[in-house]
């Protein structure tokens, strides 16, 4: 199947990009007899604190917007989002939104909405399907650039990375739910970064599933197989908070003895990082909420939206992180 790929560019605001892609397939205007819009969000879970956030946005977005919303945790199981999106669809919501759980097996779900003239929008994750019209839109980060941008580092600091002082970094990595766009996007982002420097290897990869204790768990692993661990790349905070907790147990100081790399940013994220724990995290704004219901009104309007909507995100130090902790939303 031909998989969607995210371009490495600079983010953008939904307010800057041109409006290119197809509208919705909708007959009517708005949604409800009172104007009001009844959207149907199947949420991948509360895996993170990265997801908790979102779903907050989301919701809070939501009320703010006038929008009924109904919401679902499909507890990262795939059934799950196909079966309430059919509700949704049986409900005859305006719209539907969802982020997920992976990457494939959505033709036939997305399928049913669009006959159902449901448009749907994608958030945070896209889907693998050659049919690009089940969809109207994605809105979210490019994971790929997300995992440059920590190989990228990682590469660039590579003589602090070198730990043991051999002239090699072994690199274990943490990786997300198996088959999830974020998982994929972020090892192919970092592989890429990486694969010019012959001193950096990644010696060993595991799915800890976005899980604070799937992490703790993969790292305690790691470091009873593998020899001369440098440094963890987390694709997420918890799952690199997790890390911690199995590197101190052993009696090893992370952020001198074995260096780590997340992304998200969230708050607990940021205050490992401010105090040294975490060496580096690239950020994945969480709070697509107010972008997502502008995004809604549109399609249910029958206007043109953008295609694709990259959400605005930098990266952190420790002294970044430490300047802004204290304001930090998520």
């Amino acid at each position: 199947m031909a998989k969607k790929t995210l371009v490495a560019a600079s983010a953008i605001t939904l307010s800057a990009m041109v409006l290119t892609a197809c509208g919705s397939d909708s007959d009517s205007a708005s949604g409800n007899d009172d104007g009001s819009i009844t959207m149907g969000f199947a949420q991948v879970g509360a895996e993170s604190g990265w997801r908790t956030a979102n779903t907050k946005s989301v919701q809070e977005s939501a009320e703010e917007a006038g929008f009924e919303l109904k919401f679902s945790d499909a507890q990262q199981k795939q059934e799950n989002q196909i079966k309430a999106i059919r509700s949704y669809i049986q409900q005859k919501v305006d719209v539907i939104a969802f982020s997920p759980v992976v990457e494939t097996g959505w033709d036939a779900v997305l399928q049913e909405a669009k006959r159902a003239k449901i448009p749907v929008i994608l958030t945070d994750r896209a889907v693998d399907s050659e049919d690009t019209s089940l969809y109207e839109t994605f809105l979210g980060s490019d994971f790929i650039l997300e995992g440059e941008k920590a190989g990228e580092w990682l590469v660039e600091n590579a003589g602090e990375m070198d730990v043991d002082g051999n002239g090699a970094i072994n690199v274990v990595q943490l990786e997300g739910t198996t088959g999830a766009a974020p998982a994929l996007d972020r090892a192919e982002g970092f592989a890429s970064a990486i694969e010019a420097e012959d001193t950096v290897e990644v010696v060993a990869s595991q799915t800890g599933d976005f899980t604070r204790d799937g992490g703790k768990k993969v790292m305690e692993t790691f470091l009873g197989s593998e020899k001369g661990i440098d440094v963890v790349f987390a694709h997420n905070d918890d799952m690199g908070l997790g890390a911690i907790e199995a590197i101190e147990a052993a009696g090893l100081e992370p952020g001198k003895d074995i260096k780590i790399i997340t992304v998200d940013a969230v708050k607990d994220g940021m205050a490992a990082l401010a105090e040294g724990k975490i060496s580096f995290i690239v950020e994945c704004n969480p709070l697509l909420g107010p972008q997502l219901m502008d995004l809604a009104q549109k399609v249910v309007d029958g206007e043109d939206v953008p295609e694709r909507v990259v959400t605005e995100e930098t990266t952190f130090t420790q002294e970044q992180a430490a300047e802004v902790l204290a304001d930090r939303q998520y």
